[in-house]
């Protein structure tokens, strides 16, 4: 990150400046991937050159590295174990940035969050295609508009100034039964197509943020299962979304420093070899694209209790019962804010992180909605404030 080289130039200065040369320092590298450089999946990795910032005054030079990273099946942040004590905030009124976006709004919900003991957050950055990115009538992405850049902006920056983690959801399965609909189905069933999405919007997005260590992952899309299952959504095969998934996941490694990736599965059901198949697999994405940086960092399932009879509760079974991958870090990306009552089990929302914390899962992150900042008044956000207050006295962060 920039900050460790204007570091060491700062130390640097200082050991000039007294006479000395400065010693040898073996640096630890956090690697969440192969080191080995790549050629870009779509195109020539064109990451920009990293700016030195000259002005090494006490002030200016951070002492710590904010990003989450991953070591073997834990995220890490400073060297310890963190956990992810989340929510999801997903949109204010939809498709907010380059759209209504209203600055004030998430302020108050970073503010509240950070005071309710909560660390991360989940937001839909698109929530139906229809605003913001532009795509042709043949599926082809030229770009974004500059209203959303600017949006963006802002959010992530209040988000770092709150310290909450974001997890930025790109698309959702909303994109394949809305307006545009047709557009986003002709792109996702064409590599050239989605090599225009990955190459004029996710790596832009990857370059303008990947100096904010508040990003803390990508979510590729929420909920691809009814992509596949639902004719309203075009009923559009694993193959095609596995050539997305895999492509966007080696262009993301191959132009950030440490952003994160996953893919937010409805259910466990496709994201297992114990059901469906994981389709978020390491051996799924490279029989799509061969690219050793064609991987999700973590796995990321959602539940909800209609879920309970088919492929069991995550809150109620350890990680391992489940079904879920063991050798990543893992997360329950959704759940209702009303906690468990299936199977026989009834746990509030608290007991229910409480749970997964004891029990394999680096982190939960309840459904909350547009309503939270109105506080203790609105059922979902109290909820989730209990089980924030919770998790923090258990962890101690």
């Amino acid at each position: 990150m920039k900050f460790k080289k204007a570091l060491a130039l700062f130390l640097a200065a200082v050991m000039l400046l007294s006479g000395c040369t400065a010693p040898e320092k073996e640096t630890e590298e956090k690697t969440v991937s192969s080191s080995e450089e790549l050629t870009s999946p779509v195109g020539e990795n064109t990451a920009p050159t990293e700016e030195v910032v000259t002005d090494t005054t006490e002030a200016s030079v951070k002492t710590y590295d904010a990003n989450i990273y991953v070591d073997g099946d834990k995220f890490m942040l400073g060297g310890k174990e963190i956990w992810l004590n989340g929510m999801n905030a997903p949109w204010q009124s939809w498709d907010d940035f380059g759209g209504s976006y209203k600055a004030q709004y998430w302020e108050e919900v970073f503010s509240m969050m950070h005071e309710d003991g909560f660390n991360s957050c989940r937001i839909w950055i698109n929530c139906s295609g229809d605003k913001a990115i532009d795509i042709d009538e043949n599926g082809y992405v030229s770009g974004a508009s500059e209203k959303h850049w600017q949006d963006l902006d802002s959010l992530f920056s209040l988000a770092a100034e709150n310290e909450i983690y974001v997890m930025a959801t790109l698309m959702s399965f909303d994109h394949f039964k809305n307006n545009k609909k047709e557009r986003w189905r002709a792109m996702m069933k064409d590599t050239d197509k989605i090599d225009s999405y990955i190459n004029n919007y996710v790596i832009p997005f990857c370059k303008r943020y990947d100096d904010n260590d508040y990003i803390w992952s990508i979510d590729l899309i929420n909920e691809p299962d009814w992509v596949f299952e639902n004719e309203e959504c075009g009923k559009i095969s694993w193959e095609c979304l596995g050539d997305y998934f895999a492509r966007a996941c080696a262009a993301i490694h191959e132009n950030t420093d440490d952003m994160l990736v996953t893919i937010g599965f409805a259910m466990i059901k496709y994201n297992s070899p114990k059901y469906e198949g994981d389709y978020g697999s390491d051996e799924f994405l490279r029989s799509r694209y061969n690219n050793e940086n064609a991987y999700v960092d973590f796995n990321s399932t959602h539940y909800y209790d209609w879920m309970a009879t088919w492929f069991g509760c995550p809150f109620v079974v350890s990680a391992e019962e489940f079904g879920i991958d063991l050798s990543k870090p893992r997360v329950v990306g959704e759940c209702s804010h009303e906690g468990i009552k299936a199977l026989r089990q009834i746990k509030p929302i608290e007991e229910c992180y409480e749970w997964a914390y004891n029990n394999g899962w680096n982190g939960v992150m309840v459904w909350t909605d547009r309503d939270l900042i109105k506080g203790d008044g609105v059922p979902q956000y109290a909820a989730a404030r209990v089980a924030g207050q919770r998790i923090k006295e258990i962890t101690g962060a």
